[in-house]
């Protein structure tokens, strides 16, 4: 909706954008309290739709929006509704996409900008993402607000070049929207479907460009694919994590595997390797692995040292140090996760020490690291899954 909105304001005015939707989500908490209606995103839309030609009328900001949505005031309604159609849709949220993607904001901004409006993502969030705090996100939003204002940038998509030059930043929006949907901050979600499949559904619009449907959009669209097929295994009966090496392999999606090599295969066209490449590359060996204990970690090794080549950072070198272990043993995991100081106030990192103190009979030093995750960690089902460890280590 904040899309759909912003196409028809104008990129300028994307927080008018937001009210509405606002407003529209408060009125669908008030009223929806005794009955759900059937038809939700069409309630939504309607709301929303309704709202703006509102505001228009009050604001009589008609003359003021773009030259090709100055119709006569009785095709107002006609075009806003036409603007709420699925393919109309798509095409806001890419044109929001892109936008946000502009060469004038600084990258980092229009990251966070992206996730913010188009992910719906909370500043709490983001930081997560990024590893910061939410100040300094909140920071970035108004900056890049006040750059789309001052220099008036539009929503529009950028034709040839241009649009190739800003793919990269949209991967990687893509790449953190999914990230986020599949370990979600959210107290009592592990898994937030919804924005994985708008990740995927986003990705999904990228390949049909023929300008942006280049090897490493099909990379991150297999990568997803892949990590999306284990979702039916991830969580037991009673909303519990499972753990990759405690997983039934027979729940993991069959279809989604089968996709995910599809665009495998048309990652390879070309000579380029990017970070999404050989990020898919892991996924795929643990897909095809039969089993936990048969996964091929001595070959994942060598694709995280390439990754940690082209992507230094802090959480590819964990997940290196994570993989070592399983290759050289839990004493070399620690030599190398004791270097990442920059982790220590985060559950992840803190949760790997203790499971490789723990494997080491260091239970002492396991309880303590599990002890910083739960004071770190705000997910209720990871809550559990470390209280289970610590049960664990007094043999209960």
């Amino acid at each position: 909706m904040t899309a759909v909105l912003a196409r028809m304001f104008g990129f300028d005015r994307i927080e008018i954008a937001e009210d509405i939707v606002q407003d529209t989500l408060l009125k669908a908490l008030n009223e929806w309290r005794s009955q759900i209606p059937e038809n939700p995103s069409a309630w939504l839309y309607r709301v929303a739709k309704n709202q703006a030609l509102d505001l228009l009328r009050r604001e009589k900001l008609f003359g003021e929006i773009k030259e090709e949505l100055t119709y006569l005031s009785e095709q107002q309604e006609h075009v806003l509704g036409k603007l709420f159609l699925d393919d109309e849709i798509e095409d806001s949220q890419l044109r929001m996409l892109f936008a946000c993607c502009h060469p004038a904001i600084a990258l980092e901004s229009q990251i966070t900008l992206s996730l913010k409006t188009l992910g719906g993502l909370s500043a709490a969030e983001i930081a997560r993402a990024f590893l910061t705090t939410e100040d300094t996100i909140n920071k970035r939003l108004y900056r890049a607000k006040e750059k789309i204002r001052s220099e008036q940038i539009v929503l529009e998509v950028p034709q040839s070049k241009e649009l190739v030059v800003r793919l990269e930043a949209v991967l990687k929006i893509v790449y953190l929207i999914f990230n986020e949907g599949y370990s979600s901050s959210y107290p009592d979600q592990v898994i937030r479907h919804d924005l994985c499949e708008d990740a995927i559904r986003i990705c999904l619009l990228l390949t049909r460009n023929t300008l942006t449907n280049l090897p490493k959009t099909n990379a991150l669209l297999a990568l997803m694919c892949f990590q999306a097929a284990r979702f039916p295994a991830r969580l037991d009966d009673k909303g519990a994590i499972v753990l990759l090496k405690d997983q039934d392999r027979s729940l993991w999606d069959a279809f989604m595997t089968s996709r995910a090599y599809e665009f495998f295969r048309k990652s390879s066209a070309g000579n380029e390797i990017s970070e999404y490449h050989i990020e898919a590359a892991i996924a795929s060996y643990h897909a095809s692995a039969k089993s936990f204990e048969k996964t091929n970690w001595e070959v994942i090794l060598r694709l995280y040292n390439l990754l940690a080549d082209i992507k230094p950072t802090p959480f590819v070198f964990l997940n290196r140090a994570i993989v070592k272990g399983y290759v050289y043993g839990a004493k070399v995991a620690l030599e190398d996760l004791v270097k990442l100081e920059s982790l220590h106030q985060n559950y992840v990192y803190q949760t790997a020490k203790g499971d490789l103190y723990a494997e080491l009979k260091e239970n002492t030093l396991a309880r303590q690291c599990y002890e910083k995750a739960l004071n770190l960690v705000t997910s209720e089902p990871e809550k559990r899954l470390l209280e289970k460890k610590m049960r664990q280590l007094k043999g209960l």
